[in-house]
């Protein structure tokens, strides 16, 4: 199974896409005569929709724990901010069929569920130490010393040639 087919059946991704989808539904009824609501929540909204599945989709070609908490912190303040804009539009006399509104909502309620699942199978082994402190697994500090520094490294070693030579002379 290829990367993207593997991306497209997963889970998480399938949710966002449909939350997606449901998020351009809304933003049809919201009337285009009302240029404050144009210009932001509907723009919001849409833009939020977006970086879900592409975060995912970042997330998903990761290894490093680090990379995918970087993501998963990211998806998790769209799927937010697309929790409330979709909330404040129910307050909007101008959008008469509220139901799609609830309706994304609950999208949102149970894409939260999948992505805890999701989060907690990170492999908090396998990372880069993040040296800001915000994504490192339990444990890892950002005070921490980083265990790849510092390694005894000569690039030299790698093309040691020397070797070589004295076996062309025999």
């Amino acid at each position: 199974m290829s990367k993207r087919d593997e991306l497209e059946q997963f889970p998480l991704y399938q949710k966002a896409e449909q939350i997606f989808k449901i998020t351009q539904g809304i933003v049809e009824i919201i009337p285009a005569d009302n240029q404050f609501l144009q210009e932001t929540t509907v723009r919001f909204m849409l833009e939020d929709a977006m970086i879900i599945p592409a975060k995912i989709a970042g997330a998903h070609g990761a290894d490093f724990y680090d990379l995918k908490m970087e993501n998963a912190t990211i998806i998790r303040k769209a799927a937010r901010d697309l929790y409330v804009h979709a909330g404040s539009l129910r307050f909007e006399e101008d959008i008469q069929d509220k139901d799609y509104i609830n309706l994304l909502r609950d999208e949102i309620d149970e894409f939260r569920l999948l992505f805890i699942d999701w989060v907690a199978s990170f492999d908090v082994w396998n990372y880069i130490k993040d040296d800001w402190g915000l994504f490192n697994p339990p444990g890892v500090s950002a005070h921490d010393k980083d265990p790849n520094y510092n390694i005894d490294y000569n690039p030299e070693d790698l093309f040691d040639f020397e070797d070589d030579d004295e076996n062309d002379d025999e």
